[in-house]
């Protein structure tokens, strides 16, 4: 890539992170500036230029183009960032609500939502890339198999996040946090239903990173670290943000956690399903 080039991709995601940064910054329901906005601009700009960086990637490594790109991209940057993260805190809320307020959490899947579609069309229309013919599908291979194959490899990718779910948990972040884990986690006890649901959760990993190895060119890897930085950046760069929802040392643990363990997750959904046999 030469000079040019790069001081032109620098410029587009210059404009991207401050597009992402103004999007982060408003509360679209009640139309006014969030309290992380206000109290930690410097934090929420980062959190918006590391998002930036992750989706930059695949969107202009991306076969695809147009519409079918921007789904893809809002499918993903909406499903990691918010649904995947948010119906977690739904489920548990009955056990945190002294921690999380009720009436939070539906703002919280709408303002990611309305940020998501926002971003969504403008990054790929910022990146160059809402033009242009779609690159012929018939020399790309990936994930086309049989659907027994299809069956073994979901059921054996929810196994695998449930292990790592579990252990990054008890072997990273509750070390990492000390006794303010078991302070803040006090009241907390997991339901018998955990491991299917977090099973569930899995496969929906596994369904928002089809359309990104699918779209990506190149080898195998290169689709494997978009999906690793997506599914890392994407959940656990919100972390790096002040809450007083949670204590900083528990914030920082899970951000560890987070980034740790859906970056290894991440290559491994790519590897499984990218496999031939």
């Amino acid at each position: 890539m030469s000079t040019k080039a790069m001081s032109m991709l620098g410029l587009r995601v210059l404009i991207l992170t401050l597009l992402l940064f103004t999007l982060f910054s408003v509360d679209f329901l009640g139309l006014n500036l969030t309290g992380a906005a206000r109290n930690s601009p410097a934090a929420v700009f980062l959190w918006a230029f590391l998002d930036v960086i992750v989706l930059t990637y695949p969107i202009i490594r991306s076969r695809w183009t147009g519409w079918k790109l921007v789904t893809a991209v809002f499918c993903v940057f909406y499903g990691v960032m918010t649904f995947l993260s948010q119906i977690e805190t739904v489920v548990f809320l009955q056990y945190l609500e002294d921690i999380v307020p009720v009436e939070e959490t539906p703002k919280l899947f709408l303002n990611g939502a309305i940020t998501a579609a926002i971003f969504s069309p403008l990054a790929v229309l910022i990146l160059g890339k809402m033009r242009g013919t779609e690159e012929l599908q018939g020399s790309n291979r990936r994930l086309i198999m049989p659907w027994t194959t299809w069956v073994w490899k979901l059921a054996l990718i929810a196994v695998i996040y449930v292990v790592i779910y579990m252990s990054f948990g008890a072997f990273v972040a509750k070390p990492l946090a000390g006794e303010a884990f078991q302070e803040y986690y006090a009241n907390l006890q997991l339901p018998a239903w955990i491991l299917p649901f977090q099973m569930v959760r899995g496969m929906i990993w596994a369904a928002l990173a089809l359309p990104v190895i699918r779209m990506m060119r190149g080898r195998w890897w290169e689709a494997g670290l978009a999906v690793a930085l997506l599914f890392s950046v994407l959940m656990g760069a919100p972390l790096l943000v002040p809450t007083e929802f949670m204590p900083e040392s528990i914030r920082l643990a899970h951000f560890v956690e987070i980034m740790s363990s859906n970056f290894l997750f991440g290559w491994v959904v790519v590897w499984i399903l990218n496999g031939r046999r």
